[in-house]
């Protein structure tokens, strides 16, 4: 395998673009318009505020995918994001050593837009790529107070919402596996080691069973509840629980 030389973050991130768009972080000139950062969004917590970001993504995903109810787009909105955040810094810390502070206060997320132009950085400023840190980033400063904001405001179970975080985490790792074993380096074998070392976390730890590049969570994100949806391939169902006589209702 070859390895890579860790390098500085540049202001672009460009070592992220090959990894793939959800992997790229915008840090390039402000948007014309740009959405309120996500600390703005996270200090609203219970209320239904118009033009917020998680009202706009869960209004659009309910419409989009006709969800029977609101919980079910949160859910899908999170991991999303969760995806997004964890896939950002397992990226920048396989392949640059360090990454960026992802303040609340400097990413912004246009929640009517996907990956890669959803969320924008107003600021590169590196920091280690240990695991306390990137737990410190994504755990305490986004995943903490977006789970308070989605269980006030839709009433969606937090050990739900934290299983939605640890699946998110496996599949970037997963991600950054596959490209690395097309690249031929060993930024797999790192991001499943920093991963392994995240899923130790007292958030994550509970989430569910990490084995090798496999994991298998012990709560379900809703998706089967959408119309033509089934259960993920990390989902605790092993079939679609509405096809179970005295399925639970989820």
């Amino acid at each position: 395998m070859v390895l890579l030389p860790l390098v500085d973050l540049d202001p672009d991130l460009a070592a992220l673009r090959p990894l793939g768009g959800f992997f790229v972080l915008r840090t390039a000139g402000a948007p014309a318009d740009p959405p309120p950062p996500l600390a703005q969004t996270y200090a609203h917590r219970g209320e239904d505020v118009y033009e917020d970001s998680v009202t706009l993504r869960v209004r659009m995903i309910t419409e989009r995918l006709q969800a029977p109810e609101l919980r079910v787009s949160a859910s899908i909105a999170q991991q999303a994001l969760a995806a997004r955040l964890w896939s950002i810094t397992l990226g920048c810390a396989v392949r640059y050593g360090s990454v960026p502070d992802l303040d609340p206060l400097l990413l912004h997320w246009d929640a009517a837009a996907s990956a890669p132009d959803d969320l924008w950085l107003a600021e590169v400023r590196p920091r280690p790529a240990d695991a306390a840190t990137v737990a410190d980033i994504v755990v305490r400063g986004h995943l903490e107070p977006l789970t308070a904001v989605l269980h006030a405001r839709y009433g969606v179970a937090e050990g739900l919402l934290w299983g939605n975080a640890g699946s998110a985490l496996a599949g970037a790792a997963r991600e950054v596996d596959r490209w690395a074993r097309g690249a031929g380096t060993d930024a797999g074998v790192r991001a499943h080691a920093l991963a392994a070392e995240l899923f130790t976390h007292p958030r994550l730890a509970p989430t569910g069973t990490l084995t090798g590049t496999a994991f298998r969570r012990r709560s379900c994100c809703l998706y089967y509840r959408v119309p033509g949806g089934g259960v993920c391939g990390d989902c605790c169902f092993m079939r679609d629980p509405r096809s179970s006589p005295g399925a639970a209702s989820g």
